[in-house]
């Protein structure tokens, strides 16, 4: 991971966490919520991720996609070129994970992510360069 994790719901989200991090010269991870594969899918969140990268470029960061513990989400989101996912499923099913990720050059997050959820947060710059700044 690079720096701390802010949970986005949206471009504007992203977007936010990205200036943030560049303003205060650190990086971000982006993450959606938990499960968010299922609902939003791997393709809209690698376009928000990748539209919130053209709008602030200098921005350094990692993306994450929250699978839940639905192994196809994790296999589809790799198809659909999402490098970084989560996944809180069983033992058996993230060893075989863990493998292939290994093998292919993806990422797989087993372990909870302390993190800012934007969700709530009625001004969304403040709230990320407070999070990205603490200690």
């Amino acid at each position: 991971m690079l720096g701390r994790t802010i949970i986005i719901h949206s471009l504007e989200h992203a977007v936010a966490a990205l200036r943030a991090a560049r303003e205060l010269g650190c990086a971000v991870t982006l993450a959606s919520p938990p499960g968010a594969a299922a609902y939003t899918g791997a393709l809209w969140f690698r376009e928000v991720v990748k539209e919130a990268a053209r709008e602030v470029p200098e921005a350094e960061f990692t993306a994450v996609l929250d699978c839940g513990d639905k192994p196809g989400l994790v296999m589809a989101a790799f198809r659909q070129g999402v490098r970084s996912v989560r996944f809180t499923g069983g033992k058996v099913q993230r060893e075989k994970l863990e493998a292939l990720a290994e093998q292919e050059g993806y990422h797989l997050i087993t372990d909870s992510l302390d993190s800012l959820d934007l969700a709530e947060e009625g001004d969304l710059a403040t709230a990320c360069h407070a999070w990205l700044a603490a200690p």
